[in-house]
């Protein structure tokens, strides 16, 4: 990992009338709604149902007796926890789900305790980096180099690689774990481009919020489980395992529904020596991501706008539930303005992942070593 700081690019300014065009139409809809761009009572009241679930299978978990209904159980906390973060989570570290800032931050620091994330780091990571800086080599920092799993034509080929296709499901499995228990101490720690750029929880008040968060996941997710149910015959390394495959279940429901919209025929870029990207901001949005919806599309409400990804990219301080309508105008205006707006089924989406990781499991032609 690199602790040099980026350099600031600058995208050309070929998409200034879109933007224009796009903002109006955006803001006539609201207005004809009489709406705002915020959470509403609906969708506030969907995510409390989820946390109140989530509570409710985390406390039937340490009433159980034997292992398989405990797993049960903790495997809907854990699940119930990844869908809040999905459906709340997402907003909030955009201040969308609340008007307040600060309520926004508190909740992100609650609902992110079950999987052991650090709300700062992977807001900083998402909003600062992901969304300015798509499919950068270098400055997206969700696809950073790992020498594991090739995710860019620009990073280097290994041997191993060409198995990936295999393995990938284990990678996406660890990818949250790793996010928890990698990146984010990287981060803290400075070892990252975060701390030149001076974007990490600094002083006693920031290392007592991280370290704090990262404990007392642990005593919510291991500790009380392990400590209660030892009481009834429930092994220490039973609860560690539940805890170990249950994590990686929700990380690799999350890659797929996330990072996925950046695999299908994605369009890849490097920095230009001078900072001066050729194309504008919305051109690198249209050709790094894409929208696609579920099959029934009854599973849009509980994807929390994720499908819906490059309405995401397009409008990230909006809440969610108005991508359908945002994704509609988006649709028409891109084919207006030749901009390469796609919108995929789920089955096409997958098999396009599946052509990416196998396309970069290849060796490059051009690859001096190995």
């Amino acid at each position: 990992m690199s602790t040099k700081p980026l350099a600031k690019l600058h995208y050309a300014h070929h998409d200034e009338q879109f933007h224009q065009i796009l903002m109006a139409e955006a803001k006539a809809y609201l207005a004809q709604k009489g709406d705002h761009r915020f959470a509403n009572s609906a969708l506030l009241l969907k995510n409390l149902l989820l946390l109140l679930f989530c509570v409710v299978c985390y406390l039937l978990s340490l009433h159980q007796v034997t292992i398989g209904l405990f797993a049960l159980c903790y495997f809907g906390f854990v699940m119930s926890a990844m869908l809040a973060n999905i459906n709340a989570q997402h907003d909030a570290c955009h201040n969308v789900l609340f008007r307040s800032r600060l309520a926004n931050r508190i909740f992100g620091r609650l609902v992110t305790l079950p999987l052991g994330l650090d709300p700062h780091y992977w807001q900083v990571r998402h909003v600062d980096y992901h969304h300015i800086y798509p499919n950068i080599q270098d400055y997206d920092l969700d696809m950073e180099e790992n020498g594991v799993f090739r995710q860019t034509p620009f990073q280097k080929w290994y041997p191993h690689m060409r198995f990936q296709p295999y393995y990938w499901p284990f990678i996406a499995g660890l990818s949250l774990p790793y996010i928890a228990w990698v990146f984010d101490w990287s981060d803290q720690l400075g070892k990252t481009p975060l701390a030149a750029d001076k974007k990490t929880l600094t002083g006693i008040k920031g290392w007592a919020l991280f370290l704090g968060s990262k404990i007392l996941h642990f005593i919510i997710a291991l500790i009380v489980p392990i400590l209660i149910l030892s009481s009834v015959g429930i092994s220490w390394y039973s609860v560690l395992w539940v805890y170990l495959i249950t994590q990686m279940v929700s990380s690799f429901i999350v890659v797929c529904l996330l990072l996925g919209t950046h695999w299908a025929d994605p369009a890849f870029y490097t920095a230009p020596a001078d900072n001066q990207m050729e194309h504008g901001w919305y051109h690198q949005q249209f050709t790094t991501c894409c929208d696609w919806y579920p099959s029934p599309k009854i599973f849009n409400e509980l994807l929390g706008g994720l499908n819906l990804h490059l309405t995401h990219h397009l409008f990230p301080g909006w809440s969610h539930r108005h991508y359908p309508a945002l994704m509609l105008i988006i649709e028409r205006l891109a084919q207006q303005y030749q901009l390469p707006y796609r919108r995929l089924s789920y089955v096409e989406l997958l098999i396009q992942q599946q052509q990416f990781i196998r396309r970069l499991a290849q060796k490059p032609d051009k690859q001096s070593s190995d």
